[in-house]
């Protein structure tokens, strides 16, 4: 604009002198001047033009600079680089766990000489529970690579919560030696590897690596989203990882997802052996399902999400009745037609009652047991050695009911101190088959005793589940025994109160 400025003033000055030249006569002092007057602004008029030129071209680098960086960002129409875009991500929780002191286990009988002790897991102990570290490559539009690796998975000799029975108590009491030596596990620290495809498929994903089977809700959920310091039961058992491959969609915003898939279903459903990190043990493979739909999704009546899922597969191979003694071609477990199953829901209200919360989940597992995994307590079993030879499937069952109350979420939170709004209050009653022995009268049966866990606890949110404190106390009630027979369990001092110190990013 200033150059066009400068332009017409030269231009006016011509007009001026012109006019000047037919009203009158110009002495030639006055026209040396004005000549001169116009040589000046003409020169003006030329450094500008030049100056503006060079700002111009020192512009073009910068613009340069811009269109590199976004040219790395992946999207929909973006430009894809070789790099693609990387996002890290992590979960680091620290534990502290005070247990009830009892020196003796469930199976403890003196009259029958059966010393199940309890030594190893009523020690209080700090805890480094999960150390997960996530890497998340976009390398396309339609192309996603995700690896995530947990450090703390390789220790063995922790107390299992949320009772010293863990998921499945079925034996003596035997990691001492753990305890003592700090020993590690099977190589656990590979947990998610899997590429996904999406967005080329309107409403539908694939997936394909080693990542959680597509099972219920709370084992699922993500470790630094739990509600309590530990999953339930159920959600431990759903907690495992498998290699398959899944293909899932999503219609309605979101608010029906289904998801099919087949996996190798390697070890079995009750959390015997290992699934992850290892090559399938047959040829079959095992078949999953899952099918989820928000009916309520709104602010004027809250979100509910009622769900269920199915798995199933051949798991074991050919073996005679004796798989220790006599195997066949070195396989130690007969086939069974494994299955699985489970439904939940979930609420949370809105309105006047917002904040407050609720969630069931159900579940029931039908494998069989690898042998000599299941304790025999009158050493019926075919080899005498007290532990049983070759079990018959049989199911395990279970399930838990909680409720909450979020301050940050509720109608009060306005009117809360700020330090008061980082609370969150809930309950847990849990319940679950994992007691297992096997039956007096046929040694191959196996028959299972339920635990029940309640649970009381309080999160206070630091940054939302970014950083957070959790604080639980169990009440453990263990199985008191059968009643149609002379067998009873040792009532286990297992109560116990644990503390989550939780970052995640």
């Amino acid at each position: 604009m200033k150059i066009g400025k400068w332009t017409a003033c030269s231009l006016l000055a011509l007009l001026i002198v012109g006019g000047a030249a037919t009203c009158g006569e110009i002495s030639t002092a006055e026209w040396e001047s004005m000549k001169k007057e116009m040589a000046e602004m003409k020169k003006e008029n030329s450094d500008m033009r030049k100056a503006s030129e060079d700002l111009q071209s020192k512009f073009t680098p910068i613009k340069s600079s811009v269109e590199k960086a976004l040219d790395s960002k992946m999207g929909p129409g973006a430009v894809v680089t070789k790099a693609g875009k990387l996002t890290i991500s992590g979960l680091l929780q620290v534990w502290y766990s005070q247990i009830d002191n009892d020196s003796h286990g469930l199976f403890r009988d003196p009259a029958n000489d059966i010393n199940d002790t309890n030594d190893a897991l009523d020690n209080d102990s700090f805890r480094i529970r999960r150390t997960e570290l996530k890497f998340t490559i976009d390398i396309h539009p339609n192309v996603r690579g995700v690896i995530m690796a947990d450090f703390a998975r390789e220790a063995s000799s922790f107390t299992p919560a949320s009772a010293n029975t863990g998921t499945a108590k079925k034996g003596l009491n035997g990691n001492v030696a753990n305890v003592q030596g700090g020993v590690g596990a099977v190589p656990r620290m590979l947990q998610d590897a899997f590429i996904t495809y999406h967005s080329k498929l309107p409403h539908h994903e694939i997936q394909i690596g080693q990542f959680k089977p597509p099972f219920g809700e709370e084992g699922i959920r993500s470790s630094g989203a739990l509600d309590f310091v530990e999953r339930s039961f159920i959600g431990q058992v759903g907690d495992a990882r498998d290699q398959g491959i899944t293909v899932k969609g999503s219609w309605w915003d979101k608010r029906i997802e289904y998801v099919v898939g087949a996996f190798n279903g390697a070890a079995n459903y009750h959390l015997n052996g290992q699934q992850q990190n290892r090559n399938d043990d047959n040829d079959a493979k095992d078949v999953a399902f899952r099918f989820m739909i928000k009916p309520l999704k709104s602010e004027c009546y809250g979100d509910l999400e009622i769900g269920g899922a199915y798995g199933a597969g051949v798991h074991g191979e050919s073996a005679n009745r004796n798989p220790v003694a006599d195997p066949v071609r070195g396989l130690n477990r007969n086939e069974v037609n494994a299955q699985r199953y489970g439904a939940w829901m979930s609420y949370f209200p809105a309105g006047p009652v917002r904040g407050f919360w609720m969630r069931a989940e159900y579940a029931a597992f039908y494998d069989r047991n690898p042998p000599d995994s299941v304790i025999d307590l009158l050493d019926n079993d075919l080899s005498a050695n007290g532990a049983q030879d070759n079990g018959q499937p049989f199911w395990m069952r279970g399930g838990y009911a909680s409720i909450g109350y979020k301050i940050m979420d509720s109608r009060w939170s306005g009117d809360c101190p700020h330090w008061f709004k980082g609370f969150e209050f809930l309950a847990r009653f849990d319940q679950f088959d994992n007691v297992q022995v096997a039956n007096q009268d046929i040694p191959e049966n196996t028959d299972t005793f339920y635990t029940r866990v309640y649970t009381a606890g309080i999160n206070y949110y630091i940054k939302n589940e970014n950083a957070k404190i959790q604080l639980n106390y169990n009440v453990v009630d263990d199985p008191k025994g059968d009643n149609r027979s002379s067998r009873s369990f040792h009532q286990v001092q297992n109560n116990n109160f644990m503390v989550n110190f939780q970052v995640a990013f």
